[in-house]
């Protein structure tokens, strides 16, 4: 059965150098014996613990693979191979910290044994027995010179400029999309990191539920997730009543004792306001809780200092989690899909169509579902329909949550790769010109069935939810919005167009390609075709207003005597 709490969060000193860094968090990872026991072996032993992981087919064991390492699995990592975050990116100014995997659970219960509370001062410290520590040197009147040496891996994007010249000297337009989704996407150390988080939480929840479980769900294991999104979690509590069913003694029916509400989500509001007062006043590194709980969907969010992420937690939302494993499959079933949704996403964001303020913006959720839907209407199609989906799942597949069927095929090996070749680039201008003119005032996207359907309602544009048919999921999305979308890639469609017939030379100076996508100036020069296709309303208000009034005379009078109305405003 695997352990608990073998993973940690340790808060090093600014100061240390490399080999004071590295070698004893090596030498805690790679031995299983207690930490006590191995300190006392002072560097007696100089190999590394190696690790390697399988092909995974579902995102259910890319869970179960870093769940695994958080709790208690016989694995290592080596000291090299420490996720490290400096005084900036997703760290803030908090020092250095590095992400400590342990063989055995004894290890760190070792540890935390001898772990003693920090004194305050004036202050009290809450006596919490977390698994983030704070490691001080004895002496720190003897600063050292070579903090730089310290390999650290920051959890942050690249910047806009470095971003941009790594897309410039890219070799084609298809080499820029691979290049993006490599530099955005979230590294191996990244997720440990935000299993590890969950983990932490896990132990925060389990002193009221005992056998509960948190879980990422999201752009965290989706593969679409970006170096900084938010840590989406959830509070698993089903493993509580599966583990209690069915219990008898004899002729005897055993119940637990508990309270009773008068509906699920009043109990879900419970449980989170209670968690949200735990994280609050206990959580270490836990700032800024926010307690959601009248929401669609109750929530508490909160920042976690240590690991830098910005952190909503859930529960009684499992529709979620299938949408996450649905993602996972369609990103895993063709690399240009995740090449794809990444290099959109970038270019809605480069021109303020996202945002992550709730709003009447574009969400990424929906760029997503789009991008899939257009991939379905290739021909031959590159991915498939979700009812098709459905059709190669077999009986281990089958879920139905709160009456919607969530059902589809988790194996990728059941499903037949698409005959379809077609380019990156190709695909990018063909994005561009398919929504630059599709009708969204009368037509749905509907990646289930993979076809434009009439639109249920009057919403300026309507996605259906792939689970949950009857919600729209940008209905949010304002008229203003879809129409700065669709102007957008109809010019971007343009760009594309024009580079086709002059391509770049070979010193790459100026923007090109998905750079040229990026840059708002680039775009604002190219707004001569929208011009020329459609002058703004405005003007054509007052274009009307001046034709009207040249081809009468002010305060003219009709021939039976009676005035007309003046025209002038």
């Amino acid at each position: 059965m695997a352990a608990r709490a073998v993973g940690l969060l340790a808060s090093l000193p600014l100061c240390a150098q490399r080999s004071q860094v590295l070698r004893p968090i090596h030498r805690l990872l790679s031995c299983p014996r207690t930490v006590a026991a191995e300190i006392k072996r002072e560097e007696q032993s100089s190999g590394s613990v190696e690790t390697g992981d399988g092909a995974v087919s579902s995102v259910c064991s890319v869970a179960a693979t870093h769940r695994g390492r958080g709790k208690g699995e016989e694995t290592g990592i080596a000291g090299e191979r420490v996720a490290c975050g400096h005084g900036r990116g997703a760290f803030g100014n908090r020092g250095l910290y590095a992400v400590v995997e342990f063989c055995q659970k004894e290890s760190v219960t070792s540890l935390q044994n001898g772990t003693r509370t920090p004194s305050m001062g004036t202050e009290a410290a809450i006596p919490f027995r977390s698994r983030v520590f704070n490691l001080k040197t004895k002496n720190p009147s003897n600063p050292t010179s070579e903090q730089s040496r310290v390999q650290c891996s920051i959890h942050a994007p690249p910047s806009s400029k470095k971003l941009l010249e790594l897309l410039c000297y890219a070799e084609s337009i298809d080499d820029q999309l691979n290049t993006l989704l490599k530099e955005l996407q979230l590294t191996e150390e990244n997720t440990k990191l935000r299993y590890l988080t969950c983990s932490l939480i896990e132990d925060i929840a389990a002193a009221y539920f005992l056998d509960c479980t948190v879980r990422p769900f999201g752009s965290s294991v989706n593969s679409f997730g970006k170096l900084g999104c938010d840590l989406d979690m959830f509070l698993d509590l089903d493993e509580i009543g599966k583990f209690s069913a069915n219990k008898t003694s004899g002729n005897f029916l055993m119940e637990f004792q508990v309270k009773n509400v008068p509906s699920e989500r009043i109990a879900t509001q419970k449980i989170l306001s209670v968690i949200g007062e735990c994280l609050d006043h206990f959580g270490p590194g836990c700032v800024g809780v926010q307690k959601i709980l009248n929401a669609r969907c109750p929530l508490v969010r909160f920042s976690h200092q240590a690991s830098g992420f910005q952190c909503d937690l859930t529960t009684n939302n499992r529709i979620a989690l299938k949408s996450s494993e649905l993602l996972y499959i369609y990103g895993a079933l063709d690399s240009r899909v995740r090449a794809l949704v990444f290099s959109i996403r970038c270019w809605a964001r480069a021109h303020s169509l996202t945002s992550s303020i709730p709003g009447s913006w574009i969400t990424n959720f929906s760029l997503t579902m789009m991008v899939i839907f257009f991939l379905q209407r290739r021909s031959p199609p590159i991915l498939p329909t979700l009812d098709s989906l459905k059709t190669l799942a077999d009986a281990e597949d089958k879920c139905v949550i709160e009456g919607h069927n969530c059902t589809f095929v988790r194996d990728l090996n059941k499903i037949k790769p698409s005959g379809n070749t077609e380019t990156l680039e190709l695909l990018l201008k063909e994005f561009f010109e398919y929504f630059g003119n599709f009708a969204f005032n009368k037509n749905s996207i509907n990646i289930r069935q993979g076809r434009e359907q009439n639109k249920p309602e009057s919403s300026p544009l309507h996605i259906q939810n792939p689970f949950e048919t009857s919600l729209n999921i940008s209905k949010n999305v304002s008229q203003s919005q879809l129409q700065k979308f669709v102007d957008l890639a109809r010019e971007s469609a343009w760009i594309l167009n024009q580079e086709d017939k002059d391509r770049p030379s070979s010193s790459r100076s100026q923007p090109w390609g998905l750079a040229a996508l990026l840059m708002p100036s680039v775009v604002n020069s190219a707004s001569l075709a929208k011009r020329v296709r459609k002058k703004p309303a405005s003007e054509r208000i007052k274009s009307l207003l001046e034709s009207i009034k040249s081809s009468s005379p002010e305060n003219a009078t009709s021939t039976n005597g009676k005035r007309t109305v003046s025209t002038q405003a």
